[in-house]
C-alpha cells in the first residue's frame, strides 16, 4: 500500500512539472489560446522596405502590438500589413500608419499616429492613411547620379 501511494505523489509531482513546463512554453513563446486580448486591423503601403512579421507597432513610443502578416494586394500592387492590436487601445479612423526605423540601421517598425475623429477602428478595420517605408539606397543613388535638387 505505501509503494501505491508513494507512485501516486511521484506521479502527481511530474504531471505539476508538465504542466508549468507547458504553461512557460505558451508564455515565453507568445502564443495565444482562444484569440487573446487584440483585434485585427490592416494598412496599405507602397514600400513596407525591411519590415517583417512579428514586429513592433507603436503609438508614442510604445508597443501596442504586432505586425501579424504582410501580403501583397496583386490589384494595386501595394503591400497589406496586418497588424493585431491590443483590445484596450482605441485608435481613430483617421489615423495615419507610418514604417519607422529604430536607430540609424535597427529594425522596422509600425508607427500609429492618433487621428482626431470620434469613429474608432474594430475588427477588420483599415487604415487608408499611410506613410511608406524611406528608401535609403534610392534616396543615396539620386543624390550620386545628381537627381537630387537643391
Amino acid at each position: 500500500m505505501k509503494k501505491y501511494s508513494q507512485e501516486t505523489i511521484v506521479g502527481i509531482f511530474v504531471l505539476i512539472g508538465l504542466l508549468c513546463v507547458a504553461y512557460l512554453t505558451i508564455k515565453l513563446g507568445k502564443m495565444e489560446l482562444l484569440g487573446g486580448n487584440y483585434y485585427h486591423i490592416s494598412a496599405a503601403f507602397d514600400n513596407v522596405g525591411g519590415l517583417k512579421p512579428d514586429s513592433s507597432v507603436q503609438m508614442a513610443g510604445v508597443e501596442i502590438g504586432r505586425v501579424q502578416s504582410i501580403k501583397l494586394d496583386t490589384e494595386n500592387y501595394m503591400a497589406v500589413v496586418r497588424m493585431k492590436i491590443k483590445k484596450n487601445v482605441p485608435i481613430q479612423e483617421d489615423a495615419i500608419a507610418s514604417i519607422k526605423t529604430s536607430g540609424l540601421i535597427g529594425d522596422k517598425y509600425v508607427s500609429i499616429q492618433p487621428g482626431g475623429s470620434d469613429e474608432l477602428l474594430g475588427e477588420g478595420g483599415v487604415i487608408t492613411d499611410t506613410e511608406s517605408a524611406v528608401d535609403i539606397e534610392s534616396l543615396i543613388s539620386k543624390y550620386v547620379f545628381g537627381s537630387v535638387k537643391k
